[in-house]
């Protein structure tokens, strides 16, 4: 076999990651909220772009010209952002500010009240406690060692070791922690949370003590009859204790807020019924509004004397610039093709709720919008629409169901909201058993398994037949 070097030239296609493909994919997976910060971010890292006033509308042609080389060969900068500065986007579901709109007045109903967060809440109800000195800074000291569910996660011992008093000092300010609001707070144990709870409450029940001293495990594994016999007591009034103990709570810290939560959803999709007919609004008023600074555009004119850095520079900025604009409207423009598919498919579940929620993949919608699944994945992935139903994450529409007798797809969600009816419909005396819903399912002609039965009952938060039964 020869072997030697050989030149051959062919021809093939292929899928280039360029920086603007890449910015692309990286706008339309944005929520809107994202899409605000990383706009922030371009505006401080472009010179180009700029932030337009109230008359969005309003921009002045700029149509630059351009001389041939003198070898009549065409122009050495590649002027593909003078195509975006002449166009102008009649994209459905982009809707832009008039010049007569008002400026809306601001309210008090505009700002945000920050909730003080649980230390902040214990400090205050400190520094109007009787400890003062030596007591405060202990009472501090625990306070900080408080975590966001309310219990103490120090041992007392650590604390008296630290600030130099006695163990008993120490456990004298807790105790004066222990009385302060939520009830429960700085407890060390989930007994002791519970403890504090029934006596800040003046509850007496004896047998509600020995149930949170002694058997919480068999409780909350439902073995009520266990519990009635080794307290010699009716299973009636071991379920009468327990009921008042689910009014306790076991995280008297949690209501309070977090630095690290977050408050509210902004949904990126709007849906309005107006007369009869859903109207799709992209809801983008928190997203700047973008243009080119037309101070940079002369440096592009022929008649200015620049070097050749200068205007390769002040080219690749407004390329980049341009491409920034061009993905936000693109993203706006798939964003609503998206919202109108899931509307028309979804039609039944936006007029009458959950149980007509449809079974759907990307691959359908993909399919009608003519995009490719990847896109309508990211043009869904961490947004939110609201609907007269609520407001939902757009991957809540896509969702898996089972063949019922008649041969349509019954939707995940929709079995799910059926199932919940089946329990809240049933003898709490005598709850059903997983394999008694499966019968009923299969009586409203939808195939079930008994395990699907137990998967969407954990899913949904509903208890086993034991801890469901009433005595």
């Amino acid at each position: 076999m020869r072997m030697g070097y050989g030149l051959n030239m062919e021809q093939t296609q292929k899928l280039i990651m360029t920086p603007e493909l890449r910015q692309a994919i990286t706008v339309l997976q944005l929520s809107s909220l994202e899409l605000s910060m990383y706009i922030e971010q371009q505006l401080q890292e472009n010179p180009m772009l700029e932030l337009t006033d109230d008359d969005y509308g309003r921009e002045e042609e700029f149509e630059p010209t351009v001389e041939p080389e003198p070898d009549g060969g065409g122009p050495e900068y590649d002027l593909d952002w003078e195509e975006y500065l002449q166009e102008s986007s009649d994209d459905p579901g982009i809707f832009r500010q008039e010049r007569w709109q008002d400026q809306q007045e601001y309210s008090y109903e505009n700002f945000l009240y920050q909730m003080p967060t649980l230390t902040e809440h214990l400090t205050t109800q400190l520094n109007l406690s009787p400890c003062r000195g030596k007591d405060k800074l202990i009472g501090e000291y625990l306070i900080g060692n408080i975590d966001e569910n309310g219990y103490l996660r120090v041992p007392l011992k650590e604390v008296a070791a630290c600030l130099n008093v006695s163990t008993s000092r120490v456990f004298k300010v807790l105790k004066v922690i222990q009385g302060f609001d939520p009830p429960g707070v700085g407890a060390r144990s989930l007994e002791e949370c519970l403890l504090i709870q029934v006596g800040q409450l003046g509850i007496k029940n004896e047998i509600l003590n020995k149930l949170i001293k002694e058997h919480l495990s068999d409780l909350a594994k439902g073995k009520l009859n266990r519990i009635a016999q080794s307290l010699g007591v009716t299973v009636q009034e071991v379920q009468k204790a327990a009921d008042v103990l689910r009014t306790l709570d076991p995280k008297p810290g949690r209501n309070f807020s977090n630095l690290n939560d977050t408050r509210y959803i902004v949904p990126d999709i709007v849906l309005e019924k107006v007369e009869g007919e859903y109207v799709i609004l992209i809801n983008d008023v928190a997203i700047p509004r973008l243009t080119i600074n037309s101070t940079y555009r002369s440096v592009l004119s022929s008649n200015t004397n620049c070097d050749s850095g200068t205007r390769r520079f002040v080219e690749s900025k407004l390329n980049a610039a341009a491409w920034l604009i061009r993905s936000i409207e693109q993203r706006r423009l798939t964003l609503y093709k998206v919202a109108k598919c899931l509307v028309d498919l979804q039609r039944d579940f936006l007029d009458y709720g959950v149980k007509y929620l449809k079974p759907l993949n990307l691959k359908k919608v993909a399919e009608m919008v003519g995009l490719h699944e990847s896109t309508v994945s990211r043009a869904t992935s961490n947004k939110y629409i609201q609907t007269p139903q609520g407001v939902f994450e757009m991957k809540y529409f896509f969702c898996t169901g089972l063949n019922n007798t008649a041969g349509n797809m019954v939707s995940a969600e929709c079995i799910k909201k059926m199932l919940q009816e089946i329990v809240a419909g049933e003898d709490a005396r005598s709850p059903l058993n997983d394999q008694k819903i499966s019968e009923l399912f299969r009586q409203r002609g939808i195939k079930i398994s008994r395990r699907t039965v137990a998967k969407y009952r954990d899913e949904l938060g509903i208890a086993a037949i034991r801890k469901r039964k009433r005595y």
